[in-house]
């Protein structure tokens, strides 16, 4: 059996189709709006959500617009960890005022200030930790900022000056976690303006409670403005890795519908058209200039559907079932499926028993048979003999389609694939090896092919 595919102008057809699918990657999607240096809660997980669909992205959420997400994207952790650290940090300022609660004007209002503390801590890591679009992200982060500061302004009405001789004021590290947050959201500026502003809020507290201005202050500022800064960086980085993935995604994934669309193409409408140029110059006269005009429809329409070197490697897009077996939800009688491929020249062996796939590999394999069926008919003389034959070997799917015809060169399948034909490539071992199988083809001069198809369950 050989491969009738014609050469196709595919190296314009392919480079603009990846180029366009990039760009659109870029233009669209969970990440399109995402901006250097900055994050918003959830943005990604539509990327992985697509992934398993196996699907191309079919919205995406702006600036205006609604979340698509349903999971914190890579900087969850960072979202976890702040969490954490709030509450350390809040358990360290109940012991630092009971410690000093002598030192207190109005221990109510410490503690008043304590419960709105712990409420916060409590409030934001879940609110946080929720998909949020860039609009309600950012009047978090404003919030988050706003109740902070204020619990550090309280200081100044409900300790006395001994307490913050003693100690930092009432908030202590906890403020760090609206820094750490700003980092996140705002990037590396906002982590510093946020430290900056602790620094000139504690001095103001200072200063009301009549207290001179320690070496302590500056130092606190520049741990907080360090600690925020490399959160910041991480931030940053993580975006560009979760902005990236998006990307890669959504392209593979328009990538493995080109080519569901292209083997689709190639076992009917440009079969016909192969024929049809064929047999025109067959017959010369009036059918050669069909056949000719049907080769230029066949070389265009490969190029429309970009079926390029290499794309039916069978690499499956992410959440595909590539190597890990078939997924699909109804099932189906393999066996019963191909003996309805049984002819005067095809003769079908299967088990007597029930083979069950699920429906999408069964059809996929019947598919690639039909393909190596109708090589047979195009290609072998008419009293060519075909044998098919289906075996159940629990974990895997076998299914042999053996005939007598004249047989070809070994190479003659890698040789027609180097040549822009990629009709057994792309319709019979890209078929297999996106349900995570494999295709073997055994053939020389004089000795007929044979094709053996291997599928996991």
């Amino acid at each position: 059996m050989t491969d009738t595919t014609r050469p196709q102008a595919a190296h314009a057809a392919s480079s603009g189709t990846a180029s366009s699918g990039s760009a659109s990657a870029r233009g669209s999607g969970p990440g399109a709006w995402l901006k250097p240096g900055r994050w918003w809660p959830g943005a990604a997980s539509a990327a992985s959500d697509s992934a398993s669909s196996g699907s191309a992205f079919t919205g995406s959420a702006g600036p205006t617009g609604s979340a698509t997400a349903a999971r914190p994207g890579f900087t969850a952790p960072l979202w976890r960890a702040i969490a954490v650290f709030r509450v350390a940090s809040l358990v360290y300022a109940v012991v630092l005022v009971v410690q000093h609660r002598d030192l207190l004007a109005h221990p109510l209002g410490a503690c008043a200030v304590l419960v709105v503390m712990a409420a916060w801590t409590a409030g934001s890591a879940y609110l946080y930790a929720r998909p949020n679009p860039p609009r309600r992200a950012w009047g978090l982060l404003a919030a988050d900022l706003a109740l902070t500061f204020g619990c550090l302004a309280a200081t100044a009405l409900v300790v006395e000056p001994g307490y913050l001789r003693m100690g930092p004021p009432l908030t202590t590290t906890w403020f760090a976690g609206a820094a750490l947050a700003a980092a996140v959201i705002g990037g590396r500026r906002w982590a510093l303006g946020v430290a900056l502003g602790h620094g000139v809020v504690d001095i103001c507290v200072r200063l009301a409670l009549g207290l001179t201005i320690t070496a302590a202050v500056p130092r606190g500022v520049a741990l907080l403005m360090l600690a925020g800064y490399a959160v910041g960086y991480m931030a940053n980085y993580a975006h560009l890795a979760e902005r990236r993935f998006t990307e890669a995604v959504e392209l593979a994934a328009r990538t493995r519908e080109r080519e569901r669309l292209a083997r689709s193409i190639h076992d009917s409408v440009l079969q016909v058209l192969a024929l049809v140029q064929r047999r025109g110059a067959e017959a010369g006269g009036e059918a050669a200039e069909l056949g000719r005009l049907a080769g230029e429809q066949e070389a265009k329409l490969r190029a429309l559907i970009d079926l390029r070197d290499g794309a039916g490697s069978g690499a499956p897009a992410a959440g595909e079932g590539g190597g890990g077996g078939i997924h699909a939800a109804a099932t189906e009688d393999l066996a019963a499926l191909l003996r309805g491929r049984a002819s005067s020249r095809v003769s079908v062996s299967a088990p007597a028993t029930e083979v069950g796939l699920p429906q999408h590999a069964a059809t996929e394999i019947d598919a690639a048979v039909g393909e190596a069926l109708a090589n047979v008919e195009r290609h072998c003389p008419d009293e060519t003999r075909v044998w098919l034959l289906v075996e159940d070997e629990g974990d895997t799917v076998a299914v042999t389609v053996r005939d007598d015809g004249p047989g070809m060169a070994a190479d003659r399948l890698d040789r027609a694939c180097a040549e822009g034909r990629m009709g057994v490539a792309h319709s019979i071992r890209g078929r297999i090896a996106d349900l995570g199988g494999t295709t073997v083809v055994t053939t020389a001069p004089g000795q007929g092919t044979e094709i053996e198809l291997r599928v996991p369950r």
